[in-house]
């Protein structure tokens, strides 16, 4: 899908997105509040015809994954039950590659089917990670949907069989993303302004 562009940023930042929070993003809005209401109803279609019959178990990780999810489950119309996980790999902007489970599931995953939904996949170490430790626990199989996939940036081989839009090799906040906890409550989604983040 096409990235929505300066009209966007103007009538998304009405109201109460002027300023504040508005003015720390840059210039170009990449998914508007339309685009990703459209793609999530077609991701819970397409998650809903391979799943059908199966024991489905969402996982969501946190706590990037909150708003997506929370959209998602309501776009797949299967019996399903929901869990989270939160894993820490990222130090500023970057991502240190040294995983460490901050909460671990609730459930006994053995025989069900495990979806893990994902803000964003980017160098995949942290999503490695999480689908080795999680075969560990005999369930009866594992994929991956994710909101953004930034595959340019990729140095691990996983697969993500359900993913929302390709994501340009930009730091991106909104719809749940954070930087340094922030922004997470901005409706859509958009690249973040260097200077906010420099160091």
């Amino acid at each position: 899908m096409r990235p929505r562009g300066r009209d966007s940023v103007r009538g998304m930042s009405e109201g109460i997105w002027d300023g504040g929070l508005a003015d720390d993003l840059a210039a170009e809005v990449l998914f508007d509040e339309a685009t990703l209401r459209a793609r999530i109803a077609e991701l819970g279609r397409e998650i809903q015809a391979a799943y059908t019959d199966k024991p489905l178990l969402v996982v969501g990780i946190l706590k990037g994954s909150f708003l997506f999810l929370a959209d998602l489950v309501r776009a797949i119309n299967l019996p399903l039950e929901v869990d989270f996980m939160s894993v820490s790999s990222y130090r500023g902007t970057k991502s240190t590659g040294v995983v460490k489970i901050l909460k671990d599931l609730d459930v006994d995953v053995d025989g069900k089917h495990i979806l893990i939904v994902e803000d964003i996949v980017d160098t995949g170490l942290t999503l490695r990670y999480l689908l080795e430790n999680l075969e560990t626990r005999r369930p009866a199989s594992i994929e991956v949907c994710a909101l953004l996939d930034k595959s340019a940036v990729r140095k691990e081989n996983v697969e993500v069989r359900f993913s929302g839009f390709e994501c340009p090799n930009a730091f991106v906040v909104g719809y749940g993303l954070d930087y340094d906890g922030r922004y997470r409550n901005v409706p859509y989604i958009g690249v973040l302004k260097p200077e906010v983040y420099a160091d």
